[in-house]
């Protein structure tokens, strides 16, 4: 990585190099990337895209890091993270149009705040609004696919025909999204969501609250929210629930070095203290393997994992 080349192309005061990612991940795990880029608006990300493409360099976008693995050896490329205008809403009768940096749980205030229904479920989801549109993220019977109205994002597909690296912004319907479980179409091409339309109905503000009261205390319940981690590790498999596999297969506080499975959420692997990526890799990959020699399901990671295992 040319530093000098970066530093003058994106500028100094966005780039930070060998950036640790345990810094930017809610498991608190992983080495450094080679340089972490900072942007504000569409214009500096698709300038930050366009500078990688030309250079080789490999690009990776995160959000709030709460559905992110990041390897021991950190990242060889370019990790961009979100700021500025990505991180605003504002609100417009029952829709909300929001930027892809937002968290989730900001987001699901202001809808409160605005008498606002239909986004409690994400209140205690700890990832931005770009990471849920990302998976169709859900919880308690909600998911982004039901309020999603339209999606802005970058297209960064292949070099355009007069040989450049441009990046192109796009606007795609809700049934454009192909949102399905823990899925859209942002998995499947060269699209980064900038930002979306959501439409939400007229509520009561008390009952809405109460009800985002009632979600996190069955959360806290239920979650080992006291320990770092990803969230559910695992996607639900037809028919299934992952949490009711592992515990059935015994391996309720099954532990590799700092990595546990959740005694309290069998469903989750937590950083008991000082966990290494490997640690929480090779764990995953012991439940996977465990739960499909004893039941034949095989269990599909929810985790994305970020740089060399």
């Amino acid at each position: 990585m040319n530093k000098e080349k970066i530093l003058t192309v994106l500028g100094e005061d966005n780039v930070r190099f060998d950036e640790p990612l345990k810094d930017h991940t809610s498991f608190k795990i992983g080495g450094p990337a080679d340089a972490l880029v900072i942007v504000s608006n569409a214009g500096e990300l698709k300038k930050t895209i366009e500078y990688a493409k030309a250079e080789g360099e490999e690009f990776f976008l995160l959000g709030n890091g709460s559905n992110v693995l990041a390897s021991d050896e950190g990242y060889r490329g370019i990790v961009i993270k979100l700021e500025g205008e990505f991180d605003e809403a504002k609100v417009d009768g029952e829709i909300i149009t929001a930027g892809a940096g937002i968290t989730l749980s900001k987001l699901a205030g202001l809808a409160m705040n605005s008498s606002l229904t239909g986004l409690e479920f994400a209140s205690g989801i700890p990832g931005t609004l770009g990471g849920a549109l990302f998976m169709n993220a859900g919880a308690y019977g909600g998911e982004m696919k039901q309020i999603v109205t339209k999606v802005k994002v970058l297209c960064f597909d292949g070099v355009d025909e007069a040989g450049t690296n441009e990046c192109e912004i796009l606007e795609l319907t809700n049934e454009e999204m192909q949102f399905s479980y823990r899925h859209s179409i942002l998995k499947e091409k060269k699209y980064i969501a900038l930002g979306c339309e959501m439409k939400l109905e007229k509520g009561d503000k008390e009952a809405i609250g109460s009800y985002m009261r009632e979600l996190a205390l069955k959360r806290k319940e239920k979650q080992p929210l006291e320990y770092p981690s990803a969230g559910s590790t695992f996607k639900r498999p037809e028919g299934y629930f992952a949490g009711k596999l592992i515990e059935d297969a015994g391996l309720g506080g099954y532990s590799v070095g700092g990595a546990q499975v959740s005694e309290k959420h069998k469903g989750f692997v937590i950083n008991k203290g000082e966990a290494s990526a490997k640690d929480v890799k090779d764990l995953i990959d012991h439940v996977i393997k465990t739960v499909e020699e004893k039941d034949g399901v095989t269990l599909e990671p929810e985790v994305l994992f970020l740089g060399k295992f």
